[in-house]
């Protein structure tokens, strides 16, 4: 499969399902050869299926990225075989139910603050010697738009975890600039993906089909990837249509 990205690695992490695997089957289709990595070994195998079944390339390195020691091993595990990695997709993330203040366990903010803050800064400071080393790459970092605006509904460890996310990205841009690295993150508002099972209160099917798609996402994240060497774009949100917040504003003010 030839396409703008040919020859480049790109590694996806969270690749089992929803944005990542979205994310890696568009770059493949591309022309890049995708590492997918998660903690479940089935559900990446489901993502490599999909790419080579289209004629993509992809490898699957299973590990819990919650675990700098992980990180590392399979970072290394890459850097030995293709001496590159050209695209990071920081998607890997998780949430809780119990997540309001009143429920709130240190346990659990271990968990939400790890899978999605400290696990995308052992990612970045992994891969980012073997960039400066090839003068170039570009990092995409899945963070949402309760890290731009703080939401009861995503919970406090969420929201400033994402916040911390969307924080990172621009420190790397103002450090790493001078290297030919670029950092984008992205923003996403609702995405109809597993993670919404673990919302306090169901989502129906029709709010589903209204939202953003993992495929949605995916294609802006390949967008993404895809742009010249001088260009980085720093920051993007992306929303449904149908914004259930605005809908929801609009609502309140008829009553």
């Amino acid at each position: 499969m030839m396409g703008i990205l040919t020859g480049k690695v790109a590694w996806v992490t969270g690749a089992g399902s929803g944005i990542g695997q979205a994310a890696a089957v568009a770059l493949a289709k591309d022309g890049a050869t995708v590492v997918l990595t998660g903690r479940r070994r089935e559900a990446l195998e489901e993502t490599a299926e999909m790419i080579r079944s289209a004629g993509g390339t992809a490898e699957v390195k299973p590990a819990d990225l919650m675990k700098s020691s992980a990180v590392e091993k399979t970072v290394a595990a890459i850097a030995k075989k293709h001496r590159r990695i050209d695209i990071l997709v920081n998607n890997a993330g998780l949430n809780i139910q119990k997540r309001s203040w009143k429920q709130l366990t240190p346990k659990g903010v271990d968990e939400v603050v790890h899978g999605n803050l400290s696990s995308a800064f052992y990612c970045t400071s992994a891969v980012l010697p073997l960039m400066r080393k090839n003068k170039g790459g570009v990092l995409i970092h899945t963070s949402s738009v309760a890290g731009k605006v703080p939401s009861l509904l995503s919970g406090p460890a969420y929201s400033a975890a994402k916040h911390g996310v969307v924080a990172m990205s621009h420190t790397i841009n103002m450090e790493e600039c001078v290297n030919g690295v670029r950092s984008c993150v992205v923003c996403p508002g609702e995405v109809a993906t597993p993670i919404l099972d673990k919302r306090p209160i169901p989502i129906t099917p029709a709010e589903r089909k209204r939202m953003a798609q993992s495929e949605d996402v995916g294609d802006l994240i390949r967008y993404i990837a895809c742009l010249p060497p001088h260009i980085v774009i720093n920051e993007v949100m992306i929303n449904p249509t149908w914004n259930r917040g605005y809908v929801a504003s609009l609502q309140r003010g008829k009553s």
